[in-house]
């Protein structure tokens, strides 16, 4: 299947050159205009790559790319009119793969799509087997161990686990973490997760009523640590 990438660009003009470019590639695209709204599609939609705007009414770029970075290592590729060194920085710093200077040139921007979405795969593959203090995951098996002793776990829970392996001590919202799961009506959600967290607690964790490995961070979601 043709990778997915999301495009957020307010410059609507911009945004559809842009859709052009990506679907002549092969590419599947979602076009977003403004922040709070490709935050929603992202979690929603899950995509492959991310094209953010450092301009976006809402929330700009770089919120935005901090907020993701906390719950999802989709890859991200920002796009600006500011070249300085310090714009640069700033965008590498919240959490963006690459950056791209505005006006660039359509091969240019391919590659570097191309070339992240290779490494994101290549990553992926390189680490089947997750590791986290006394935590593996085995991705291709489906097995769960603690201290080399068997977990067994429902489809969600693993789905839940093997998201936070794969980064963490990052903070995941109760909506990041249902993207991973078969999925709940909006007003059961919350309920949801925390309910699966509560029995990941009592099969993963020494004492399950002071956890050390899947933490609470209050206001925001969840969080996995070695302990």
């Amino acid at each position: 299947m043709a990778a997915h990438v999301l495009v957020a660009e307010d410059d609507r003009t911009h945004a559809e050159i842009l859709r052009r470019y990506l679907e002549s590639a092969g590419y599947r695209t979602t076009i977003t205009h403004d922040g709070p709204t490709a935050l929603d599609r992202t979690r929603r939609l899950a995509p492959d790559l991310l094209l953010l705007d450092v301009m976006m009414p809402g929330m700009n770029g770089l919120d935005l790319c901090e907020v993701l970075r906390r719950e999802s290592a989709v890859p991200v590729l920002m796009l600006t009119a500011r070249a300085g060194e310090d714009d640069l920085l700033a965008g590498l710093g919240r959490g963006a793969d690459d950056y791209l200077t505005k006006p660039y040139r359509p091969r240019e921007l391919l590659a570097r799509i191309q070339a992240l979405l290779r490494r994101h795969q290549r990553d992926g593959q390189e680490n089947d087997v997750l590791r986290l203090g006394p935590i593996a995951v085995d991705r291709p098996r489906r097995e769960v161990t603690v201290d080399d002793r068997p977990i067994d776990c429902t489809p969600d829970e693993f789905a839940i686990l093997t998201t936070m392996m794969r980064r963490p001590e990052r903070v995941f919202s109760r909506a990041a973490l249902l993207q991973a799961t078969s999925g709940y009506d909006k007003e059961s959600a919350e309920r949801a997760i925390d309910t699966h967290v509560s029995n990941l607690r009592r099969k993963i964790e020494p004492n399950p009523r002071r956890p050390v490995h899947l933490l609470t961070v209050y206001g925001v979601g969840y969080k996995l640590a070695a302990g």
